[in-house]
């Protein structure tokens, strides 16, 4: 801003002489009281742009501040001292809610595979077909040995002999060849002759689970016992039992089988199952969830942890260690937490309305 300062046509010496000030003619012919005029002039001039010098300085201060303040931030809010409130808030008491600490465990490290649970049918038919090689070997290698006898009392023919050779040795070919197709899938116990579980695993009174595991495991002696579920139902799981090992690796998936065996009371013939096998690793610390406790919502795992007496925050827990009665957690829960074993349901809908019920109505 500018500021032009005119001055007061009485302060100001009359011109006397319109020659140079520094001509020495003028100064010459000047009078005395002339001179105290301009003198008194001189002054009130120095004093009048002093005083809009000052006023033209305070002017531009004051909008160089006005400038600066509008473009000051904000200043921040009071500090609040008291803990921000985090979760769902909701009357514990009245919506019956019960929590509990998640009991400890240690968990044997596992390795996971995926099977099937066999089907006692397929296994009767190649039970058959091996039955049926081994009778055709046996009758052929018995008259091959009757032909020997024969030929000796000079009762038998040189070309019944040799027919009754290469009968005994092809049969003998086409029986080792089914026993190693069947040992292929159902495994040297079985080929074998074992009799007592052929018949129970025919008559669907137990059941043989196959679980694949890749070829680059190579484990040298497999867990005796396994955990199998059911991908699709969580509330299908049971244990089972090592019972013995498929010959050679499948060609397509590059797979080795183990055979264990289970009760057919919680698994159904042709069932595509998950497993976990139990591997010789250092134990993991950690606590069981009960199934009561464990929510699924939006594809993961969740329980809900108590902070207050009416606060709870969801907390993310995994579902990839299925246990007796619940899961094995070794992350973002201790045994020092309270979790909602019952109404976890309840808060998670709350949460979910996008408010918490503390008195039975909404905030």
């Amino acid at each position: 801003m500018k500021i032009k300062i005119i001055p007061d046509a009485g302060s100001l010496p009359e011109a006397t002489n319109t020659s140079a000030p520094c001509s020495s003619s003028s100064s010459s012919s000047s009078l005395p009281g002339e001179n105290n005029s301009r003198r008194r002039a001189g002054t009130t001039l120095r004093m009048s742009w002093a005083l809009a010098a000052t006023l033209l300085i305070g002017t531009l201060a004051g909008c160089s501040k006005i400038d600066t303040d509008d473009q000051k931030t904000p200043a921040p809010a009071e500090k609040n001292d008291a803990p921000a409130k985090s979760g769902v808030t909701i009357d514990a008491a009245m919506m019956g809610l019960k929590t509990e600490s998640p009991a400890p465990m240690a968990w044997q490290p596992e390795m996971n595979g995926f099977g099937r649970v066999l089907m006692p049918a397929t296994l009767a038919a190649a039970v058959a077909d091996l039955e049926s090689a081994r009778a055709t070997a046996e009758v052929s290698s018995n008259e091959y040995a009757r032909q020997q006898i024969l030929a000796a009392q000079a009762n038998a023919s040189v070309r019944a002999l040799e027919t009754a050779q290469a009968d005994a040795r092809r049969d003998a070919l086409s029986l080792a060849a089914a026993r190693t197709k069947f040992a292929m899938t159902w495994g040297q116990r079985l080929a074998k002759g074992d009799e007592a579980g052929l018949k129970s695993l025919i008559s669907g009174e137990t059941l043989l689970v196959q679980i694949d595991l890749p070829v680059r495991e190579n484990l040298s002696s497999p867990p005796l016992t396994a955990t199998v579920t059911v991908p699709d139902d969580a509330s299908v799981f049971t244990s089972v039992d090592y019972f013995d090992t498929c010959v050679g690796v499948d060609e397509a998936t590059q797979m080795q089988g183990y055979l264990y065996l289970a009760k057919a009371s919680r698994l159904t013939p042709g069932l595509a199952v998950a497993a976990a096998l139990k591997i010789a690793r250092p134990l993991i610390n950690g606590v069981v969830v009960p199934d009561s406790a464990v929510l699924r919502h939006e594809g993961a795992g969740w329980v809900y942890v108590q902070t207050a007496t009416n606060q709870f925050v969801r907390t993310p827990i995994s579902l990839d260690r299925r246990t007796t009665g619940g899961w094995f957690v070794s992350e973002n829960l201790s045994v020092t937490n309270q979790i909602v074993i019952t109404g976890a349901q309840t808060v998670l809908s709350t949460e979910l309305s996008g408010g918490g019920f503390t008195t039975g109505e909404r905030d």
